[in-house]
Formats: C-alpha cells, sequence, structure tokens
C-alpha cells in the first residue's frame, strides 16, 4: 500500500503543470502530492523487510485496503483546494473518479479549476486497468510476489496472460493502455479540442470513466469526428485488452476466437439498429439519428457514461432499454465494469444445455467458450456471482429508497453506481447529477461504487469469518 501511494502521489503532480500554465494556485495539488508521498514512503521503507510472500488471503485485503486509501488520498486536492468542503462529496467524486464510474456531484464543471479537473480526469485513467496491475508490474524490483494481487484486482472472471511471467503480461497490457490513451489524445486534439480538453478526454475514455471538462459532457462538441473518435475508443476500452494485444500482434485468429469478444460487437451493432428507428422517428438526419444511437449503446455498455444525447426524452420503452443496459458491461479483462459479457454467454449457453440435459439426462453436454470446456467450478463462481449482483441490486435499491427517494431514482442510482457507468434513469439520468443526494446517501452509493468496481467478491469476501480463520 505504501508503494501504491507514492505511485498516487506522483501522478498527482503532472496537475500542478495546468496549474502553472492557467495561473491557478498550484499548492493544494502539491501539498497532497507531499503528504501521500511521506505516508507512502514511510508505509514502505518500514515495512520493506517483512516477509513480502503475497498470498491469496493478504492479495484480497491489500486491495480492498489499497482502493479505500487511494479514495482517501485522492480526495485531498478537492478538500484542500476547497472546491469541495464536505467529506461525503469529496470521497463521492473520488470514489467515482476511481471507480470509473463517472458520476459526479459537481454542478458547474467548467468553473473547476484545470489542474484540479485533471487530476480528476487521472484517477478515472489510475482506476481504468487498475493502478495494482500497474505496480505488479514493478513489484520484481521491489522483491514483491504480485500473482495474488493481479488475480484479486484483475476486472472480470479472468486474467488471461499474454506472456508467462505476470510482471510481463502487467506491463504489456499497461503499453496497450498508454499508447491507446496518447492516439486518442492525438484524434481528439486533431478534431478541434484543445489539448488540455483532448487529453483529459483521452484519460476518461480509455479508462470509460465519462468524467468531462465541459457541463454538457460529449454534447458540446457538435463534432461528427470527435464522436465517432470517442465510439471507436469506448468500443476498444470495452473489448478484453488481451484481445486488443493480440490483434496488434498480428494473431487475428487468436481475436475472431473469442466468443466474447464476438458476441460484444454484434450486440453493440444489433441494439444500435433497434433504437436508431425511435431517434430517426423525430426527423432528424439519419447518420445523425444513426450516430446518437450508436454512441449512446457503446456508452452505457462499456459503462463510460459519456452523453451526446437524453435517452430519457424519447419513450418510456427507449428509456427502459437504456437501463436494461446498465446491466450488460463490456468484455472480461477491459477497463469497462458491470457483469461483462462473459459471464452472459455463460448463463445463456448454460442455460441452452440445460434443456438438452433434461431432453437427455444422462448425455454428457460440455460447455464451451471460446473452443475450450468450461469447469463446474467457473460455472458455478459466474452463477453465484450474478445472484449476488443481482441482490446487492434490489437490496441497494431499497436501501435508498427508504431514504426517501422514489423508484425510479433509486433503481436508477444504485443500477448505474454497481455497474460504473455514470447516468442512470429518474434523478440521476444523463442530463442530471447526484449533488442532491443527502450525505448518507453519497457514502452508501460510494461503497456501491467500489463493490461494483472489485467486482463483489474481493471486497465482500473480507466480512466472512472464514477469511479471517487461521489456515
Amino acid at each position: 500500500m505504501g508503494a501504491l501511494l507514492v505511485l498516487i502521489a506522483l501522478l498527482m503532480l503532472p496537475g500542478i503543470i495546468f496549474s502553472i500554465h492557467f495561473e491557478e494556485d498550484p499548492w493544494p495539488i502539491l501539498t497532497s502530492a507531499l503528504i501521500t508521498m511521506v505516508i507512502g514512503m514511510t508505509l514502505f521503507f518500514s515495512f520493506s523487510k517483512q516477509d513480502q510472500n503475497i498470498r491469496k488471503r493478504e492479495g484480497y485485503l491489500i486491495v480492498a485496503l489499497s482502493w479505500i486509501f487511494m479514495a482517501g488520498f485522492g480526495m485531498l486536492p478537492y478538500i484542500l483546494s476547497q472546491q469541495i468542503v464536505s467529506f461525503e462529496d469529496a470521497l463521492f467524486e473520488t470514489m467515482s473518479g476511481l471507480t470509473t464510474t463517472g458520476a459526479s456531484i459537481l454542478t458547474d464543471i467548467e468553473a473547476m479549476p484545470k489542474g484540479l479537473l485533471f487530476w480528476r480526469s487521472m484517477t478515472q485513467w489510475i482506476g481504468g486497468l487498475g493502478i495494482i496491475v500497474l505496480t505488479v508490474a514493478i513489484f520484481p524490483l521491489l522483491g514483491i510476489g504480485g500473482i495474488e494481487l493481479f488475480v484479486a484486482e484483475s476486472p472480470g472472471p479472468t486474467s488471461d496472460k499474454v506472456h508467462p511471467r505476470i510482471s510481463e503480461t502487467a506491463k504489456r497490457l499497461w503499453y496497450v493502455y498508454v499508447g491507446l490513451t496518447v492516439l486518442a489524445t492525438l484524434l481528439y486534439w486533431v478534431g478541434g479540442m484543445t489539448f488540455f480538453d483532448a487529453i483529459n478526454h483521452a484519460l476518461t475514455t480509455l479508462a470509460t470513466g465519462g468524467f468531462s471538462t465541459k457541463n454538457a459532457s460529449m454534447a458540446y462538441y457538435d463534432s461528427a469526428f470527435i464522436q465517432y473518435v470517442a465510439i471507436l475508443f469506448m468500443f476498444l476500452a470495452g473489448t478484453n485488452f488481451t484481445v486488443i494485444y493480440f490483434g496488434l500482434m498480428g494473431k487475428f485468429k487468436r481475436v475472431f476466437k473469442s466468443d466474447e469478444f464476438k458476441m460484444y460487437g454484434l450486440s453493440l451493432l444489433a441494439i444500435s439498429i433497434i433504437l436508431y428507428f425511435p431517434i430517426a422517428a423525430t426527423g432528424i438526419n439519419p447518420e445523425l439519428a444513426f450516430r446518437k444511437s450508436l454512441f449512446q449503446v457503446v456508452s452505457i455498455v462499456t459503462t463510460t457514461g459519456f452523453v451526446t444525447d437524453d435517452y430519457t426524452q424519447y419513450s418510456q420503452g427507449f428509456t427502459f432499454i437504456c437501463f436494461m443496459l446498465l446491466f450488460l458491461g463490456g468484455c472480461a479483462g477491459s477497463t469497462a465494469g458491470g457483469i461483462k459479457f462473459v459471464r452472459h454467454l455463460t448463463f445463456f449457453k448454460n442455460s441452452w444445455l440445460e434443456f438438452k440435459r433434461l431432453v437427455h439426462p444422462r448425455a454428457i453436454v460440455p460447455l464451451m467458450i471460446n473452443g475450450d470446456r468450461v469447469t463446474g467450478r467457473i460455472i458455478t463462481h459466474i452463477m453465484n456471482f450474478l445472484l449476488i449482483y443481482l441482490l446487492t441490486f434490489v437490496f441497494g435499491a431499497l436501501a435508498l429508497s427508504l431514504l426517501g427517494y422514489d423508484l425510479a431514482t433509486s433503481l436508477g442510482a444504485v443500477a448505474t453506481s454497481l455497474a460504473n457507468v455514470g447516468p442512470g434513469i429518474g434523478g440521476v439520468g444523463p442530463v442530471d447529477n447526484f449533488a442532491f443526494f443527502s450525505p448518507a446517501a453519497k457514502i452508501f452509493l460510494s461503497v456501491i461504487m467500489l463493490l461494483g468496481r472489485l467486482e463483489l467478491f474481493t471486497l465482500l469476501i473480507l466480512f466472512t469469518p472464514f477469511f479471517w480463520r487461521a489456515n
């Protein structure tokens, strides 16, 4: 955790450059970085001679505590600058950033200091592929094992390796992540954004976070080029990064072997076509109608949360479809949140095969994904995840409704927080924000965001009695 805090402190520093460039006070960010650096180095050097053999239980505990530490120190720039004065607001904004949710309590984003906005975007980039995956890449240099951290933190039910050594896998995934971020920055800049806006939107696009430097989000940029660039990189960010890596290496058979990737791409296209017709019925240009439909679908499914249109303005059915998209998520091993397509694919394939088993009870009918047999243990794990995810959503919405919020707002806020999307329905629609929630509700939703980002088990396992029993 000390090593993580040192990295967080270093990643705060670029915000100082923008503060100085835009003639703002750099001291809140600099002071935050120094506090985080000192505490991080103190932790690291105080325990550097201890046993560094990280086992599975330590991995889960370190990951959960690290995200809490990152949120605690990540909100220092907001508080020290007095741009966000209350603890619960600062916690909510920081947790929304680190978990790449994109929900915000800010009512006037454009009035915020530029250095602080950059740190706000950086929190999403940090949380995108996972700061711990980056740390795993350098842990061998520190003499610390990293496999259990990687497994505990990696999004999705699988953590496919592109290299036998876990540190090399983490490095190569981060090379892809950084490379795509740089390319997105250049394309946004070429498309007409200022460099500051381009780099901020690139950071939050590749993280599937959705924080923007504009109050109107991507709707501010009335540019087909910019919006198609956003669609492309949101799609890539929602794709399994190992699939992208194999594609870049020219191993296209590995790309098209992925059943999840094929389901992901076809689903986005099919849903976009379905939602195109209600938008086109309003009489707008066909290309614009399709772009609006495609943008909203890709943005929601990849859990990015950028907005170019208010999807609640068309019909109840249209709104309901967009609400259901909150439960899809991107691919496993991507920066997207949500349930993930591979889980849906496993669930539907297993359900279909169950009909065959009923007709032929003695037949051995294996479940195949990507040409490989899925074991019963993995199927059970996925079914348990889906059940716990549903129960978390139901009881979370119940808790918010008991706090006095209407049903649509409660359902929308919990669904979008758990899936790390950002916009929802009801009072948290695509043109609304979360500022109106009570302090208790904001803290509660912050916990829900963290639960969703760590995919439930990593955090919930800490509350089981057998986790703490001695081996």
